[in-house]
């Protein structure tokens, strides 16, 4: 780090300039500069003026636009520089914005003419050279060009309308924001997307923000998490600064500075120096100053120009003369408190990204490409610190910022480590993180202390009774800070033993780790066993007279279990090198092959010894472990295995914790540092810096390093001390110099990261089991009884939630040095009537696009992709008992009071006993119908005695809420899904059912004896009445008027997967689709898929793939899956989750897991197949509208014309025929791993008749009428003529009145009868009406 020195050019020219020597503006307006103050410019002349200015100042100006308006318009900015379009390093961006609400227009001519004041200033102009000299200037004179065009000149008030843009949104309240959630279409602010990205892309410095209705400077925060209309003071971490920024502009406003503009709306209104915090004058959500502030780092202040907002055009050139001043006065401001470049010490390039932190001031910013930051300060004095991915923090105290240019302060950052091997891989990096390890040699280390310290003398061999009198004799010895314990028994009895190392033993003090070792966990490996019998010693004696022992066992309760397995070392043998003998446990079991494991089944017998370990890890919350083996020299660390079993870095979220914590260990230890083990064993191997993650060195699964982190709070690594496993004792004092700082320093890790308290701001007590998330680390970990937390993390930058159910999480930035900062949240009830605070997580990016999401589906596809996700989202929902109703009932209650944001609770209807079918639905807008988004429902507890369904259908639930807001993936899917959880259709029979019943038929029925699977009848009402009350509830209000697209049901008594139909029939339309659903189940599954069950009544069963028809399995009438494939129009499939119908609880566990990414893919597969809209010539939507899916099933559109219907993949005929419209045929093609291809289908108005082409039928039609009244006119001249020229006439006609009647019948007859004709009939049929007519 360098203060004042090494500088880029830039900044060193800059200090030397005096920019705030009290000139003022140089009103090089008043000269001639061919500045047309006189009138405003329209959206067309402003792009002429802008275009005529770039050209003629090409070396200083650059016009380009960063998007269009909804009307197409350009979004123009000029970028005003000596190096336009070329980043400099070290020169900050500044930037203005105008025009936002189209009808506040001084502050668009005003930008037009500061563009030209400072491109005809250059060179004529000190004060402008400085500014483009040293700075990157970028104008946006009007933001909202098409409101602009809607307004009227002379509209003080705005009644004229031009405010908003053209889909009347209004641009200042369609930002992202930190208190709420802002529900805008981003199609309906194209030019707020466009600033944001534009805000993102660029490292901007400092920005004003144009506006008009009143004259005064307003800052940020806009808005509070109250939402107090007006009057509340919301303060940003830097408060400071920006009024000390609103001060430079209302300072030399004459208007503005008097804080009484006297404006006509609000004449009384007035503020103290002319400026506001921006909610204190009016809450504003979304607003676009809070934006740039919080995601671009970028201090953006808003400006009130004028009180009229569309004067005329008279008094621009007053306005114009009013701001220039403050105009340039806050360009200048981009200069002020601290900046600098951050470099690599080796390379010398500049580190993007780096974090700038000041200490007291809770906002960061970051580097720019070139490692250059400016910071804004007022004056002072700072402590700064810089942290990097993969570096050294650097801290400088004491920075003075002076008023004026900036203090010029660069970094230099040290590497964390180098390494040219490969197989490490990188940090994650969403962490901007760093720890200092310094290699010490092992030999000076020992050195320091060996004067100070009592050494053990105890190097032999302890067998077991030799071991069990050293520990009783130390727990007699040194009561006070010692206590000798046992978790359980070996397989032959023996204690496993533990010594407590603690200043108040047998106590968890509030706020202090707990830290363990285990040994002997193989009983040849015999090293890590004597080690920790010498730690011991070595604690004891020298507890209270040297420091750094005393300072270790008063602020951490140490475990120390020598041997995990007592049984196996019994059996050993001294000088065993690389042998099996005493490895395994008495049951001839691998101890570290036996814990459960996230890839695959461990089907061996939990052992004693392993069920010990668990049980104490479940009582006390450990943080930190190490497990010490034989047999090489290295530190391994997570994960230990990957799915696929292959030699490969299996990452786990906290992978750099991991590094950080394995290279405490081996950095202390000189030969394991070195990397080579043994080199006469394994002359090949080598590990960088003596450190491995576990999968790549070779796969454990099954062990219990994993094991500690996945399913508890405590980190764990498994430490290789030496090539030879059993080695003779006159070896033992080598291996305590070699390892006793390294088992020092392994123990201090536990008090790095963050820790502290989670409250409750009711009564002040901790609140047990609340939940501690890092932003984008996928790994929770879970508050102890006294509401203590600890949370191991890598120096660095952290967003870090706290949460417990009942209460509204809260969030805290938090920089981590290398000593634990204590961070504590009090955390408010629900019922408090505070917001939910997920509403600030859970905001949904305005980036986040269509196109992101069929990337992500993309994703889940691939082979990984569900089990990546899994991965990241290791959520421990520790399932260990059934949930009977009333359970059950407060669990969704549970799960929709902390969730409230993105679940609803509903009831379908009651049981016969009265008790209610409930509904969980899922959504980022629970209760809002989204049509066009897909919708899948999850159904369990369809027989009473089968209830597994509905314990996994809870955990998902649980699952899918822990996760949202924080697992990208799980967000997104949640977001673009309606997700519906019917957890006990009969809740009735599930009360009366038993535990421990594998095929016992108690709860199957209703209470009236009714198996509800073969009650849906059909849907007519006299069906619906006969029905069970539970049957009809579900039929109703959920089969036949939700529109699902995809049903998963939930059973017991199998493992498989059937899909429609169960009544036997002949052939099953669509079945290709059907039976490729409830195979994607079924492959998601680890053993469905090998068409096994293996169910004891059936040992020998064979079901291909683990799938079926209904009919073909256990066939049967009116079940609800074909009910809904047939009324309700949506695929059900369903899941046969295991052979015992109601297992015990302590398998529910291992069932979850087996069925966790199962129930995922169908959250993925719901957005696959077909999706789109049916609409008529003008677009216009037409509901009701039949799809025809390959000439078979019939799917209904919408009311709003949208269908989605799944697919299996390959290639499909699709017919949409609508009544009044022709109809339309479309071939398309659905993929297996690709989101659903969209398709809108535009259907003509029918333009036959009779199946004959309109026009024809007309013309026909008047042709026949013609001859109609052809014939009537001769009828009528023939009675006419006879009437004249005969006598007897009218005697005659009626002597023959009968024969003149039958005469004319008939004539009429043929007319009417040549209307019917074969010449005007179409008699057959086309190929769309058979298919319309055969559908109908």
């Amino acid at each position: 780090m360098n203060m004042a020195s090494g500088g880029s050019v830039i900044l060193v020219t800059l200090c030397a300039v005096a920019l705030w020597s009290g000139v003022g503006a140089a009103h090089l307006a008043k000269r001639e500069m061919g500045i047309d103050t006189s009138r405003y410019y329209n959206y067309e002349e402003m792009t002429g003026l802008l275009r005529g200015l770039a050209e003629a100042n090409a070396a200083h100006a650059r016009l380009f636009s960063i998007g269009q308006s909804i009307e197409n318009r350009s979004l123009w900015v000029m970028e005003i520089s000596t190096t336009p379009g070329v980043e400099v390093p070290g020169k900050p961006k500044f930037k203005y914005v105008g025009n936002m609400h189209g009808d506040e227009t001084v502050s668009r001519q005003v930008l037009l003419y500061l563009i030209q004041y400072l491109l005809e200033g250059y060179g004529r102009d000190e004060r402008v050279g400085r500014l483009l000299n040293t700075t990157d200037i970028y104008i946006l004179p009007s933001l909202n060009p098409d409101g602009f065009e809607r307004s009227e000149e002379g509209d003080c008030s705005g009644v004229h309308g031009g405010r908003s843009n053209s889909r009347n949104k209004d641009l200042n309240r369609s930002f992202l924001d930190q208190f709420s959630r802002v529900e805008v279409d981003e199609a309906d602010v194209p030019e707020v997307v466009a600033m944001e990205k534009w805000i993102k892309e660029n490292k901007f410095v400092l920005s004003g923000n144009l506006h008009g209705g009143f004259v005064v400077a307003s800052y940020p925060y806009d808005d509070s998490r109250n939402h107090v209309d007006a009057g509340y003071y919301s303060k940003s971490p830097d408060d400071e600064v920006f009024k000390y920024l609103a001060k430079t502009y209302a300072s030399r406003h004459p208007v503005m500075k008097t804080g009484t503009p006297h404006c006509s709306e609000e004449p009384e209104e007035t503020f103290l120096d002319g400026i506001t915090n921006g909610a204190m004058w009016y809450d504003v959500t979304g607003g676009m100053q809070d934006y740039n502030y919080l995601y671009g780092d970028c201090f953006e202040i808003t400006l009130e120009l004028s009180c009229c907002k569309y004067p005329l055009a008279s008094q621009l050139t007053e306005e114009w003369n009013n701001n220039l001043d403050s105009l340039l006065s806050l360009m200048e401001q981009v200069h002020i408190g601290i900046a600098g470049i951050v470099t690599d010490a080796i390379l010398g390039s500049g580190i993007s990204n780096a974090v700038i932190v000041v200490a007291g001031i809770d906002h960061n910013i970051t580097t720019g490409r070139f490692g250059d930051f400016h910071r804004l300060l007022v004056p002072g004095i700072y402590n700064i610190t810089v942290v990097a991915q993969g570096y050294i923090p650097v801290t400088v105290f004491d920075v003075e910022v002076l008023e004026g240019p900036a203090t010029q302060l660069n970094f230099t950052l040290q590497s964390l480590v180098t390494s040219d091997n490969n197989t490490i891989e990188t940090i994650t990096p969403t962490m901007a993180s760093s720890t200092e390890f310094k290699t010490q040699n092992t030999s000076e280390m020992e050195n320091v202390h060996q004067s100070n310290t009592i050494e053990p003398e105890n190097f032999r061999h302890h067998n077991y009774i030799d071991m069990e009198i050293l520990l009783r004799k130390y727990a007699t010895e040194y009561p006070a800070i010692t206590r000798l314990y046992t978790i359980g028994k070996s397989v032959e009895q023996r204690n496993l033993y533990v010594m407590e190392i603690s200043d108040n033993p047998g106590i968890h003090e509030m706020g202090e780790p707990e830290f363990k070792y285990i040994g002997n966990m193989h009983g040849n490996e015999v090293v890590g066993r004597e080690l920790l019998l010498n730690l011991i010693e070595y604690l004891c004696n020298n507890y209270g007279t040297d420091p750094e022992v005393t300072n270790l066992v008063n602020k951490t309760r140490i475990h120390i279990m020598p041997s995990m397995n007592p049984d196996g070392y019994e059996v050993s043998t001294e000088g065993d090198v690389d042998g099996v003998i005493g490895r395994n446990n008495s049951n001839n079991f691998d101890l570290n092959r036996n814990f459960p494991d996230q890839f695959f089944q461990i089907t061996d017998p939990q052992q004693p010894e392993t069920l010990a370990v668990m049980d104490w890890l479940n009582r006390i919350p450990f943080v930190l472990s190490a497990n010490l083996h034989g047999g090489s020299l290295v530190v391994n660390y997570p994960y230990d295995d990957d799915p696929d079993g292959k030699e490969m870095y299996s990452r786990s979220p906290d992978d750099a914790v991991f590094r950080q914590l394995a290279l405490s260990f081996a950095k202390e230890n000189g030969p394991m540092f070195e990397g080579h083990p043994c080199k006469k064993l394994y002359p090949d191997e080598y590990f960088a810096w003596g450190i491995t993650n576990g999968a790549n060195w070779y796969n454990v699964p099954g062990g219990m390093q994993d094991w500690n982190y996945l399913h508890t709070n405590c980190f764990e690594v498994t430490i290789e001390l030496g090539c030879i496993k059993f080695p003779y004792d006159n070896d033992l004092p080598k291996y305590w110099k070699q390892n006793k700082r390294s088992l020092l320093q392994f123990m201090k890790q536990v008090h790095r990261g963050v820790k502290g308290f989670v409250i409750d701001a009711t009564n002040g007590k901790g609140i047990f089991n609340a939940t501690i998330i890092v932003a984008e680390v996928n790994h929770p970990v879970r508050s102890a009884k006294d509401g203590d937390y600890w949370r191991l993390l890598v120096p660095g930058v952290y967003k870090i939630t706290a949460s417990a159910r009942g209460y509204v999480p809260m969030t805290r930035n938090v920089t981590v040095m290398e000593e634990a900062i204590e961070v504590n949240f009090t955390l408010s009830r629900v019922a408090d009537g505070h917001d939910n605070g997920l509403d600030q997580v859970l905001t949904k990016s305005s980036a986040d696009s269509g196109q992101e999401f069929e990337k992500l589906i993309k994703s889940l596809s691939s082979d990984d992709g569900l089990h990546n996700l899994i991965l990241s989202a290791p959520v421990d929902l520790n399932l260990y008992r059934y949930h009977d109703y009333k359970d059950l009932s407060e669990a969704l209650r549970g799960l929709h009071s902390n969730y409230p944001a993105i679940t609803k609770l509903n009831s379908f209807g009651q049981s016969v006993e009265v008790r209610h079918i409930w509904a969980l639905e899922i959504s980022d807008k629970p209760g809002i119908k989204e049509l066009a988004e897909p919708k899948i429902k999850f159904i369990a507890g369809v027989h009473g005695n089968a209830p597994v369904g509905t314990e996994l259908l809870l955990a998902f639930a649980e699952f899918l809420c822990i996760l949202f807001g924080k697992n990208q993936a799980v967000t997104k899917l949640i977001e673009h899904t309606k997700i519906m959880i019917v957890p006990s259709v009969n809740p009735d029979g599930r009360e009366i059912a038993q535990e421990g019943q594998c095929t016992s038929k108690v709860g199957q029925t209703n209470i009236h004896g009714k198996d509800l699977d073969t009650d849906f009848t059909g849907n007519s009402l006299e069906q619906l009445a006969e029905m069970q009350p539970e049957t009809r509830d579900i039929v109703r209000n959920l089969i036949l008027n939700q529109g699902f697209t995809l049903s998963v049901v939930l059973d017991g008594g199998s493992l498989l997967t059937t899909y429609p139909y169960d009544k036997p029939v002949q052939t099953v339309e669509n079945e290709e689709t059907l039976k490729y659903l409830a195979n994607v189940y079924s492959n998601n599954h680890p053993k469905m898929h090998l068409g096994h069950p293996g169910c004891p009544n059936n040992t020998d069963e064979n079901i291909p793939g683990g799938v079926i028809r209904g009919a073909q399995w256990h066939g049967h009438m009116h079940s609800m899956k074909d009910f809904t494939v047939t009324y309700g129009h949506c695929p059900e499939i369903t899941v046969y989750t295991g052979c015992c119908k109601f297992p015990q609880a302590k398998e529910l566990a291992a069932i979850w897991h087996d069925n966790k990414k199962s129930l995922l893919s169908m959250l993925v597969e719901v957005h696959k197949g077909l999706r789109g809209k049916v609409t008529d010539h003008d677009g216009n939507p037409i509901p009701k509208a039949d799809i025809i899916l390959n000439e078979g099933v019939k799917v209904p559109t919408s009311e709003a014309g949208y269908f989605h219907i799944l697919l299996a993949p390959g290639s499909h005929d699709i017919d949409a025929l609508a009544e009044g419209y022709q109809h339309q045929r479309k071939q398309v093609f659905v993929s297996s791993y690709e989101a659903a291809t969209t398709l809108v289908i535009a259907v003509e108005l029918d333009n036959k008749l009779f199946g004959l082409p309109r026009e024809l039928v007309v013309t026909a039609a008047g042709a026949a009428l013609s001859a109609i009244i052809v014939t009537a006119c001769i009828v009528w001249c023939v009675c006419s003529f006879k009437s004249n020229h005969q006598k007897d006439g009218f005697h005659r006609l009626r002597q023959h009145r009968d024969e003149y009647e039958d005469e004319i019948r008939m004539m009429s007859m043929g007319s009417k009868k040549s209307l019917l004709s074969n010449e005007f009939q179409d008699e057959t049929d086309s190929d769309e009406d058979t298919l319309y007519v055969n559908k109908h």
